[in-house]
């Protein structure tokens, strides 16, 4: 850039940094291709802006293949002038599935780890989900696309309970799903920063995270309108259409 201006290389950094621009970074995307994709998103985020009455909103989902890494040496803590200290390398004890499900009115997430993701274990959170939520309230699940989700013994068991209401994401299109920023979270503040000797230990943070983010939290503030979601898909259709030409 400074070379095709005919000005400084400092010269250019002050204009990226004034205007935001950070040529060097990326953002990674993926268009859905789900030919109902207009539906889902009008279905889905009418839920989060309009929750239907004597009802729970469920946003669920799994974190599958959780690695308990240990780290080959201590980590250095952060201090003045330079960041936390972590080794490269690490070794391996192990992995658990986290299943979530995310209350959109409360924020509270009901959790369990399972050693494997199938849908027996899957079956197995839905009653879980069963058991906590009150007997004389609806349940919206929203869920994506996943084989777990799909499995007939999985659509037997919801079919024969009529409270049950399910509402699927997208195709690519995670993000709908508002468990996903959960799951986020628990990943930067609890899972990626520590050191498990074992899956017992690393089972035992998430629990203990569990536990403290739902003594202290509330929910997310969804404001995008199915309007605006729907605008910004064709702009960035519009974009890629035009890139190909």
């Amino acid at each position: 850039m400074a070379e095709h201006t005919g000005v400084s290389k400092s010269t250019v950094q002050r204009w990226f940094d004034l205007s935001g621009v950070q040529p060097h970074c990326q953002r990674h995307f993926k268009l859905s291709n789900d030919p109902f994709f207009i539906e889902k998103v009008r279905d889905i985020v009418g839920l989060y802006l309009n929750p239907p009455d004597h009802a729970v909103v469920l946003c669920v989902d799994e974190k599958t293949r959780i690695q308990a890494l240990q780290r080959t040496q201590p980590m250095l803590p952060m201090g003045l002038g330079y960041v936390e200290g972590v080794t490269h390398d690490d070794v391996r004890h192990g992995t658990t599935t986290l299943f979530a499900a995310l209350d959109i009115a409360t924020g509270e997430v009901l959790t369990r780890c399972k050693r494997r993701h199938r849908h027996q274990e899957f079956l197995a959170f839905l009653r879980h989900i069963d058991a906590s939520a009150p007997a004389h309230l609806d349940v919206h699940l929203v869920v994506d696309n996943d084989a777990t989700h799909k499995h007939p013994k999985v659509r037997a068991w919801l079919a024969r309970r009529e409270r049950y209401h399910v509402h699927d994401t997208p195709s690519y299109a995670s993000w709908i799903n508002q468990v996903q920023r959960w799951f986020g979270l628990i990943t930067q503040q609890a899972i990626r920063r520590g050191s498990f000797s074992n899956v017992k230990e690393l089972v035992h943070k998430i629990n203990a995270f569990v536990e403290h983010y739902n003594a202290r939290t509330s929910p997310f503030a969804w404001v995008a309108t199915a309007d605006s979601i729907l605008a910004k898909f064709e702009r960035l259709c519009s974009v890629v259409s035009g890139t190909r030409h």
